[in-house]
């Protein structure tokens, strides 16, 4: 965004006679707020604090919510500075932001309950989490998290393993400074193509962080991988099954393993397990090849990918209902695009049946379908306004608002969650 010079330039004059002379040999390459207060910086700096209570209070918070930790005087006066001249908050955010411990403390605890099922802070750094860390760091396209061949890892020993998680628990003991996530050698962008069995076999199979270990061991081990399904509506769409529910969908696709007569009453069926298994089962068909294999301990399993072959976990207890849907590829059908449901502000598709459901094979479809949803969009800002302003933004008129508008600009600009994080410290800087 072009700078106010107007304003900026009548307020840098004031503070030291060359102001003007460095903006008119340097305008044309002047893009940002942020690059001139670096300049202002080194009018201000060793000087009395131009700032007042109200700026030094905002500041601090803007630092201790970003990067949970005390600035340094150096920091906390830069910030000061900024805020004077862009009292939104938002480039003073960016200073906070090159923290080291926005990206080794908060960032891993933003990511680290989206990769069990327990929805757990206290797990070790992971693929999953990484990749999320390393994806907010270099700015990229954040719905590449659901679909994109892409993944972040250490520079350490032991390498990347597909059956354990010691090169990520290595990178994360060797603490701060050896193990910093915000410096690009240390943690590394990379390709599950490059880097994992299943990526390396077959790249078309990759999906972001749907198909890292640690997703796969919690969400694709043990059952028919409708929880992998479940907790990504839930990580990356803010919803769960229940507040989904529509019975008017289509059961066509809903597997034999659901009774039709729960209990022994059909009503059951038709009134409660058809308005979450007529949507989800008609999405987690995406799934049909993979497993998480394991023989004794999940610790040492790995993801694994049948191309063409549907998992027998999906055939199971086929006795339940012989006239349900039987598995044989990995196609998938948003009967959601329909119905109440629409509501997720589905994005436009290529592929639409004659009914207006998109249709498409393998998780990394799907991943696409998911992450074009203003659901999705929206959801990322509202885990950062709980995360960083400690409340629900759907609670008070004003945040929501303000959560509608950096909806728009995240999608408008290349859905990029570091911006997202400065512009919700900003609003929730205080008074």
């Amino acid at each position: 965004m072009p700078v106010p010079c107007a304003k900026l330039c009548s307020w840098l004059t004031s503070q030291h006679g060359v102001a003007n002379e460095y903006y008119t040999q340097n305008s044309m390459h002047i893009t940002s707020k942020t690059l001139l207060i670096s300049f202002v910086l080194t009018l201000v700096f060793g000087q009395a604090s131009l700032a007042g209570e109200l700026e030094r209070r905002q500041a601090k918070r803007i630092h201790d919510r970003l990067a949970g930790a005390p600035a340094t005087n150096t920091i906390i006066t830069q910030m000061e500075t900024a805020l004077l001249l862009d009292d939104s908050g938002k480039s003073a955010a960016v200073i906070a932001m090159q923290n080291p411990a926005f990206y080794n403390v908060t960032l891993k605890n933003f990511a680290a309950p989206w990769t069990n099922e327990e929805q757990s802070v206290f797990v070790p750094l992971n693929d999953y989490s990484a990749t999320v860390i390393g994806m907010i760091r270099d700015d990229v396209d954040f719905r590449n998290v659901l679909h994109g061949d892409i993944i972040y890892r250490g520079n350490n020993s032991p390498v990347y393993s597909d059956n354990s998680n010691a090169h990520y628990e290595a990178l994360e003991n060797l603490g701060p400074v050896a193990g910093d996530l915000s410096d690009i050698t240390i943690l590394i962008a990379d390709t599950q193509s490059n880097v994992t069995g299943v990526g390396k076999a077959n790249s078309s199979a990759t999906a972001g962080v749907i198909t890292t270990r640690a997703a796969a061991k919690s969400f694709f081990s043990d059952g028919t991988n409708r929880a992998m399904f479940r907790f990504t509506l839930m990580n990356h769409l803010c919803t769960d099954l229940e507040p989904l529910k529509d019975i008017s969908r289509i059961p066509d696709k809903i597997r034999q393993d659901v009774s039709r007569s729960p209990g022994g009453d059909s009503r059951l069926f038709l009134n409660g397990c058809i308005g979450c298994h007529a949507g989800m089962d008609g999405m987690a068909g995406a799934f049909a090849y993979y497993e998480y294999d394991y023989t004794n301990d999940k610790e040492t399993g790995s993801l694994s990918y049948t191309n063409g072959t549907v998992e027998n976990k999906h055939l199971i207890n086929s006795d339940n209902f012989k006239s349900g849907y039987e598995m044989t590829d990995d196609s998938w059908v948003n009967y959601w695009r329909n119905g109440p449901n629409w509501l997720l502000g589905w994005g436009p598709s290529t592929n639409l049946d004659a009914k207006g459901n998109a249709t498409g094979n393998g998780a990394r479809e799907l991943g696409i379908e998911l992450a074009n949803s203003n659901a999705f969009a929206q959801c990322q800002v509202d885990k950062v306004f709980q995360a960083v302003c400690f409340r629900d933004p759907n609670d008070y008129s004003a945040d929501r608002s303000e959560r509608d508008a950096i909806v728009a600009e995240f999608k408008s600009t290349g859905y990029r969650m570091k911006q997202v994080f400065g512009d919700v410290a900003a609003w929730c800087k205080g008074n």
